[in-house]
């Protein structure tokens, strides 16, 4: 009678419980400051350069005819970002940051009338209906770079 037999011999079975305890006890804040620096700079481009929303909408010229939402650039200088190990917050604390991104109305509060400037002319009116100029968010392009960026941080750990 002739016997088989079949041996199953385990090969690196530790070395990869190793690398799943490393990715497990990552330094997941490290993630998340990557990520909170890469779209802080993808919303700053889009201030400064792309004038368009995370969906490549372009944005509502204004009546001045300036340039949207980058007049002094202290819009773009202020996106900042929070970064915990679980989240990521990107954001401006300007207080006019909310209605550039939202839009809304604005009415004189303890005056007649709103008083600006455009070019040399004074203008006065009751209320500025200000469209939303969405900034903040994320394109198809950015969510693809955060999903790399988030790759290539998981591959280094299991090297």
């Amino acid at each position: 009678m002739s016997a088989v037999v079949f041996e199953v011999k385990e090969t690196g079975l530790q070395e990869a419980l190793l690398k799943i305890d490393g990715i497990a006890n990552a330094p997941k804040h490290e993630l998340a400051e990557g990520i909170g620096r890469l779209v802080q700079e993808q919303t700053r481009r889009r201030i400064e350069q792309e004038k368009t929303t995370p969906d490549g909408a372009g944005w509502k010229p204004n009546i001045a005819g300036t340039s949207i939402l980058y007049q002094s650039g202290a819009l773009a200088r202020s996106i900042d970002y929070i970064a915990t190990p679980e989240s990521v917050q990107v954001g401006s604390g300007l207080i006019y940051a909310r209605i550039h991104q939202q839009g809304g109305t604005i009415r004189a509060k303890n005056a007649g009338s709103l008083a600006f400037m455009i070019g040399n002319r004074l203008i006065q009116v009751r209320s500025v209906a200000m469209p939303a100029r969405r900034y903040l968010g994320l394109s198809a392009d950015n969510q693809n770079d955060v999903v790399e960026a988030a790759e290539d941080w998981l591959s280094r750990l299991v090297q």
